[in-house]
This record gives structure tokens, C-alpha cells and sequence, in this order.
């Protein structure tokens, strides 16, 4: 199905500044919102003095706690409705807007300023007088869990969200008593901020003679937003028009409703006027949902042949000063999924503490709980080869999952398809595994140190929390076919790659195809949004079905326009034709006949079941540490990955590159830092915050080694999270391997020459 690559439609427009995001949108007499945001990450509201923001200069209203409780304004439950350890239940504190007598993240929304101008505004709110009794803080989560330490809702006993536990533990203790070897380790993966290119902002305008609102904001598609700011503001769903036209970045955090939405909506309905906010830098590090934040332990044991007996996997997990609606589900039951990673290990127990603590909430973040437990069973694998002396390549194809035993059922879940072992051999030619060694000692003359290291991964995509994805092609005047879906693009090509899958069909050119995403006044459809890799396995199959709906309802026009019965046409490349005949009618031809008809009879809505998909990979990194200053570099990387069936290769490889490009930035710099004592937040710009370069690593070589999965109509399974997933573990493994021979045997990360050269320096 893929086609010759002309660039995406959508780059011109955003290259060229033709691009319209939630700053292009301004309305008549519109005002505008700013928020005064907590200064203490824990703290009562002794009292709070608004009367001089009221009388200042622009100022047509404040709104306080008081307004959001008195309004409702509660955030969304927690996606997790099943039960824990024991049957626990998830502890959900309530979450208004506005902060209620309390504060706890600096960040936090305590008031909101509406004035004429965002001058006024923030002036302002400056001018609130807030007088706080300080709380002690909690930052770090084995602070929170100690005994005594400050709580920080009165309904989450010992901060204790959710204790969450799966498999089987009895037989893990088993197998790891009776095993000739066990290996343990510690792993950090540190808390991180998301920031996309643009800044979390919204506009919302309320018609009071419908009721309804239009709201325009950054998401990754209608269905999430829409169906969350509900929940927040009390609003039904058919009262509220989300809008997205384009989306500056994602990568998870776009998939929520925050607080400041349903606030702007209850302005707007309050002034009678269009209201609208535009955040800035500062208030994306502090008050946007951070991702990441888990401490991980992890037991593999072994027998004496080096087979996999048993995995255990223990977690904490950050989940900040309230629960965003995905935190816990990331948390628990997707990283479960995938505990064995690729390996034939019988048994497997996981132990998931989920913990409060005074800072800002964590959401999905690239990968949302994938990384992490790929990144712990490599490490483990990594560490196993070093302990029984057994070749960490060798280990790893004596425990693969073979190809043969798809569907492949393990402890937590079912996989559908994957070849571990070939992606593997693969990519170890691909990055000359073999000479590497000749490689590593040229480098020591030079006084370098260089290390090779690898990482076999498996993650779910797919899923939602609709039991299907519907998606409409409607035909215009033109007689052109017109798709809708509820997704929402944030980078991903969703404006080429769908009308590629639904014109392959049609047998059109592509670009005949217009794309009308996350569309409020499109017709009313069932779906999730943009997340977890679903988009193509779910949206694509959705429009996969849709177009073949459309050539077989297609069947009974061109039989009445050619005069025959419908047993005897045939449809190909674009055109009806009578079978044994040179006579034919064209698809778009009959399409145009029938404009103007509602509904056009070649109107139809298709719909993907919702399903699980299972991509794969194995990721080759070789890197360098210079033991002198502890500067790094990766000097080449390889990624061989199974993403199902290929729509469009340079689509998929853009995906590959940035979710690559996103681990090596949690591996090499990323890292949100709140001090332990103060609560503060220590990295809330770009002066205190590392992110991500083009020259921080060359191009990765990609090589797609993909099985179509069974799941879906596509063969789809996913590519958004893969990168990011692969690379984390096998960067970690390659500077482990690197830094071994200097006599570091273990470091977290991030890997920022000031962290490795300490390493060095104390083993020296």
C-alpha cells in the first residue's frame, strides 16, 4: 500500500507559516485569562486578598477556589477501574480547578484574572495578595512512603495512591529459591517534562443561545478532549465543539483536559464573552502533566543452562500531587503487558506502588510505561551475561520467544506476532557487531572509552477505552471523497497517510483525498484519540473498512448506470466495469453524479473493532565516553523494528527518528529536578533544562523487518513509541558496556558529562 513519497500535505502549509494553532484563534470582544499559580509546593491558604486585582486597570472578573467548587469544576476520575493488591481499590482525591484551602505543587492554580488585554490580566494577578502556612514538602517517593512523613491528601493514607500486583507470586518465590542464579538490579528512571514546541493554551467562546461552547486547544483528538472536558465542567458532550486545526507536539501530554479549559469555559459563560489564554514557557515546566518518575527493581533468575526461570519486577512510581486521568493506567497494567519482553520466562510477579508526593501530576509520556519495563528487562538480561559469564548475545537466543510459537501466550498477556532472533542477527550485522572489539581498542588509543550494547523490546499498541473506532468518508459537491476520523495529528502525517489507505482502495490518487481530523461539525463517530500507537492500527483500519464499504455500495449504482446486472461488474483501478467488456464507469464519475443528494449514497461509516497489536524490535547503539571530562557521544545506531504493515517508509522513519531522538534525551540529559528539602522546582526553563538536539547523534539506520499483525484489518501495529522505547535500554546498555572497563558498574540516568565524570572520578 505504500506509494511514491511526495512529502506530506501538511508541510507547506506549516513550514510557510500557514499553520493555525490555538494562538491564531481571536474572536470579537474577546478577553483574556491569566493564572496566579502556588509559589509553595505545600501549603494552607491562610487567606487570599483579590480586591485589588478586581480594581485594576482591564480587570472584568477573578475567579477563587470558592468559584470552582461552587461551580464544580472537578478534574476527570482516573482511567483505573479494576482493583489492586488485595483488592484495594484506587484512592482518586478530588481535584478542583481552582486550589481549595490548599496548595500542593508549585505550579498550582490558585486564582484566575479575566481582563481586556493578557497585560492586565497578568498584572493583575500579581496583585493578589496570598498568605500561605507552610506544610512540609515530599518530593522524593521513599520520603513519601517512610513512616510519619507528611500527607499529602487526608483520604490517601501513607500516600499511597493504588498498590497494584499481578501474576503469580508464589511461583516466582519458587522458581527464584530452586535457581542457580539470580540477578538483581536498580534501576531510575528519572522524571521528565514533555514540552512541545507549542505552549499548552486554549480559547473558549460560549452561545448562550444554544448553550454550547466551542473550545479551541491543542489535544490529540476530539473524542479525548471533548469527552474529558465533560467530565470537568458538567458540560454534555453534544453542548461542546472541540477545536484543533494544528497541534505544535504531543507526546502524550496533549491528552487530557487540564483545569485552565474548563475555567476559560466558565469565563466565557460568566462574561458573556470569548476568553482566551496563552501559557507561557514557565507555566509549561511547572504546571503541565511531566512524564516518567519510577524507581524500578527488578530479579531475573536462572538455571544452569542460562534459561529464564522467573522474573520479578518491582516499581514506584511518582504520580505527583493528583492523578491525571492515563497516570495510573500507564502505570500499572501497560508496563504488565510486557514484563517477560522477549523472552520464554514461565513465571512472572510485578509489584506497582503508585505514591503522592508535592509535585506536578505525572501523565503519559512517549512510550507511557513502556520504556521503563523494556528498559529493565534489558538491563536485567545485560547483567545476567556479565554474572554467569554466559555472551549477552548468546544468552539472549537461547531465551527468545522463536517465531514459530505465534500467538505467543505469556504470564500477562498474548502476543500476536514477532521475530526476535532475525531482527536481532540483523541488526548485529548491520552495526558490525563482529568487529567491534577492534573498534573499542582503537579508541583506548586515543585515551577513549567506547562501549557497544543492545536491546530486544516488545510494547502494546492499540487499546482504547471504546470498544470500537468508527470513521466516516462522506463526498462533496466534487464528487471527492471527504475522510473523518477523531484523531488528532501532532506531527504523525495523519493528513497523507489516511487518504492513502482509503485512495489505494478507491483506486484515486491519493491526492484527490482531503482529511478532515478531530472536525466538531463532522458527523457523530465513536473512537479514542491519538495515543498509544493506535492511530493507523485503529483509525486506518477503521477507514480500511469504510473504503471498501464505499466500492461495494458502488457496486449497485454502476450496474443501474451500465445497464447490467450487479453479478456482472467488476471494480478495479478506480472504475466499474462490465466483466469480458471495454465498457466502464469510473468511481469519482458516479460519485459526482450523485453530489447534492443527503446522504450521497456512497456515504458510510466504517468501523475497526478495538484491538491489541504487539511491535517489536532490536535497537544496536556504539557509543563513546571520553574519561577526562565525561563528554559523551553515540557514534552510531541501528534499529531494526517490526511496526506491522508499512503505509508510508519515510512516515514511519520520521516517527523512528524522533522516538529515538526522545529516549536519547532522557538517556544523555533530560531531567526535572525538585530540591528534596525546599519542594521547588530547580529546572523550570531551558537554561536549567536539557532537551534534545539534531547533533546530539547522527541519523539512526533503519531497517524494517515488519510481520503484519492479525489483530486488524491493516496488519498495522504501530510506530509513535517505538523509538523511544528501544532506545533508552539499548543506549544504557552500550555506555554500561562503555564504562565497565573504567570500573563503573552502575549509573542512572541522565548520563550529563558532570554525573559520568563523578562516576569516574570515584572509582579512581
Amino acid at each position: 500500500m505504500s506509494s511514491g513519497f511526495k512529502g506530506r500535505r501538511e508541510d507547506k502549509r506549516l513550514v510557510t507559516g500557514a499553520g493555525r494553532y490555538t494562538s491564531d484563534w481571536n474572536f470579537p470582544r474577546q478577553l483574556y485569562a491569566a493564572f496566579l499559580r502556588s509559589e509553595r509546593p505545600h501549603a494552607e491558604i491562610a487567606s487570599l486578598g483579590v480586591e485589588s486585582a478586581r480594581s485594576s486597570p482591564g480587570v472584568v472578573a477573578v475567579f477563587t477556589g470558592e468559584d470552582a467548587r461552587g461551580a464544580n469544576l472537578k478534574a476527570p476520575p482516573s482511567y483505573v477501574t479494576y482493583p489492586g493488591r488485595g483488592g484495594q481499590q484506587i484512592r482518586t482525591p478530588v481535584r478542583y480547578a481552582l486550589a481549595c484551602e490548599r496548595v500542593r505543587f508549585v505550579g498550582e492554580n490558585v486564582a484566575m484574572v479575566i481582563a481586556t488585554s493578557p497585560l492586565a490580566a497578568a498584572d493583575a494577578a500579581e496583585a493578589i495578595e496570598v498568605e500561605y502556612r507552610d506544610l512540609p514538602a515530599v518530593v522524593d517517593v521513599n520520603d513519601a512512603l517512610a513512616d510519619g512523613a507528611p500527607q499529602v491528601h487526608a483520604d490517601v493514607p501513607g500516600n499511597l495512591y493504588f498498590d497494584f500486583d499481578y501474576g503469580d507470586e508464589a511461583r516466582v518465590n519458587e522458581a527464584m529459591a530452586r535457581a542457580a542464579h539470580v540477578t538483581r538490579i536498580k534501576l531510575d528512571s528519572q522524571r521528565v517534562v514533555g514540552n512541545p514546541l507549542e505552549p499548552r493554551s486554549c480559547a473558549a467562546v460560549y452561545e448562550s443561545e444554544s448553550d454550547s461552547y466551542d473550545v479551541y486547544s491543542a489535544s490529540q483528538g476530539l473524542g479525548l478532549l471533548r469527552d474529558a472536558l465533560s467530565i470537568f465542567s458538567g458540560v454534555p458532550k453534544e453542548k461542546l465543539r472541540c477545536h484543533a486545526h494544528d497541534v505544535g507536539g504531543g507526546f502524550g501530554i496533549r491528552s487530557s483536559a487540564y483545569p485552565e479549559y474548563a475555567l476559560l469555559m466558565l469565563a466565557a459563560k460568566r462574561t458573556g464573552k470569548p476568553v482566551k489564554w496563552i501559557g507561557s514557557r514557565a507555566e509549561t515546566f511547572m504546571s503541565d502533566y511531566h512524564g516518567r518518575a519510577i524507581r524500578l527493581e527488578g530479579e531475573l533468575a536462572l538455571d544452569g543452562n542460562g534459561s529464564f526461570l522467573a522474573i520479578r519486577a518491582n516499581l514506584i512510581c511518582d504520580l505527583g500531587a493528583y492523578l491525571s486521568e492515563p497516570g495510573a493506567l500507564i502505570s500499572t497494567r501497560t508496563p504488565s503487558e510486557t514484563v517477560v519482553g522477549a523472552y520464554t520466562i514461565p513465571v512472572a510477579y510485578g509489584r506497582h506502588r503508585l505514591v503522592a508526593t508535592t509535585t506536578t501530576p505525572v501523565t503519559a509520556y512517549r512510550g507511557a510505561g513502556r520504556p521503563q519495563i523494556a528498559y529493565l528487562v534489558e538491563r536485567l538480561v545485560d547483567q545476567a551475561a556479565l554474572e554467569t559469564g554466559i555472551d549477552r548475545i548468546e544468552l539472549r537466543r537461547r531465551n527468545f520467544i522463536p517465531r514459530k510459537a505465534f500467538p505467543y501466550k505469556t504470564p500477562t498477556t498474548t502476543y500476536d506476532s514477532a521475530d526476535f532472533r532475525g531482527m536481532l542477527e540483523e541488526a548485529l550485522v548491520h552495526a558490525d557487531w563482529e568487529g567491534f572489539e577492534a573498534r573499542r581498542m582503537q579508541t583506548l588509543g586515543r585515551g577513549k572509552l567506547r562501549g557497544i550494547g543492545c536491546g530486544v523490546f516488545i510494547e502494546p499498541s492499540g487499546g482504547s477505552m471504546s470498544p470500537k473506532d468508527q470513521a466516516a468518508i462522506k463526498f462533496g459537491g466534487d464528487g471527492k471523497p471527504v475522510l473523518y476520523t477523531l484523531s488528532g495529528s501532532t506531527g504523525q502525517g495523519h493528513e497523507t497517510v489516511f487518504p492513502e489507505i482509503v485512495a489505494a482502495v478507491l483506486g484515486i490518487a491519493a491526492e484527490q483525498v482531503t482529511l478532515r481530523a478531530s472536525d466538531p461539525l463532522g458527523p457523530p463517530l465513536v473512537a479514542c484519540g491519538t495515543i498509544g500507537s493506535r492511530s493507523t492500527l485503529m483509525h486506518g483500519s477503521a477507514l480500511l473498512a469504510g473504503a471498501r464499504e464505499v466500492v461495494r455500495k458502488g457496486m449497485a449504482l454502476a450496474a443501474e448506470e451500465l445497464e447490467v446486472a450487479d453479478a456482472d461488474v467488476e471494480f478495479a483501478e478506480g472504475e466499474y466495469r462490465i466483466r469480458g467488456t471495454d465498457r466502464r464507469v469510473k468511481l469519482l464519475d458516479l460519485a459526482r453524479k450523485y453530489a447534492g443528494r443527503q446522504p450521497h449514497p456512497l456515504d458510510t461509516i466504517g468501523e475497526a473493532a478495538t484491538a491489541r497489536a504487539y511491535p517489536s524490535g532490536a535497537h544496536v547503539a556504539e557509543v563513546e565516553v571520553d574519561p577526562d571530562t565525561g563528554e559523551t557521544e553515540v557514534l552510531s545506531y541501528v534499529a531494526v523494528d517490526d511496526c506491522g504493515r508499512v503505509i508510508n517508509q519515510v512516515l514511519l522513519e520520521g516517527q523512528l527518528h524522533g522516538g529515538i531522538a526522545q529516549g536519547a534525551g532522557q538517556v544523555l540529559g533530560e531531567n526535572c529536578i525538585y530540591d528534596r528539602a525546599s519542594g521547588q522546582l530547580l529546572s523550570g526553563s531551558f537554561i536549567d533544562y536539557f532537551m534534545p538536539r539534531a547533533d546530539m547523534m547522527g541519523t539512526p539506520r533503519l531497517v524494517d523487518r515488519s510481520i503484519p499483525s492479525p489483530t486488524n484489518l491493516l496488519g498495522a501495529k504501530g510506530a509513535g513509541e517505538a523509538g523511544t522505547t528501544g532506545s533508552i535500554a539499548t543506549l544504557m546498555n552500550a555506555f554500561a558496556d562503555a564504562l565497565r572497563p573504567a570500573g563503573v558498574h552502575h549509573i542512572d540516568m541522565p548520563l550529563t558529562p558532570n554525573r559520568v565524570w563523578e562516576a569516574i572520578r570515584r572509582v579512581r
